[in-house]
């Protein structure tokens, strides 16, 4: 059981990775020493996974934030995924789902023109119902 000091940790953490231990245990009230003795404890028992960056992919030119079901049957999925890793710079997540679909695509396109030559290779390996982001 987490107990509430490890929550703010967990949530400091989350907000910024890359705090020090030293900054990490003023905003928790803790000692250096003590709140890192608490991170490897979380560490150690698979609460932290790892630390990771956040990349804004606006910024990299992938304007387009698209939400893709895919439906297919359910001996035609590895050509579906084959297909998959030959896109890897579009998707960012490929949920397996049950449900109406049998994967929800997340994916990032810099213009509609690569948006569509998606679409048109994807339709050889699933059917789809596509999903645009609009910002609020």
């Amino acid at each position: 059981m987490l107990d509430h000091t490890d929550k703010r940790i967990l949530e400091e953490l989350s907000k910024n990775s890359r705090l020090s231990m030293k900054d990490l245990g003023e905003l928790v009230h803790l000692t250096g020493p003590a709140v890192a003795a608490r991170v490897a404890k979380l560490e150690d028992q698979g609460v932290i996974e790892g630390y990771t960056i956040s990349v804004n992919r606006e910024k990299l030119g992938y304007f387009i934030h698209a939400f893709i079901t895919i439906m297919m049957p359910s001996t035609y999925h590895q050509p579906y995924l084959s297909f998959l890793q030959t896109q890897e710079q579009y998707v960012l997540h490929n949920y397996k789902i049950s449900g109406d679909g049998c994967y929800l695509l997340e994916c990032q396109f810099p213009t509609n023109e690569r948006l569509n030559d998606f679409l048109k290779a994807l339709n050889k390996h699933a059917n789809y119902k596509l999903s645009i982001v609009i910002a609020p």
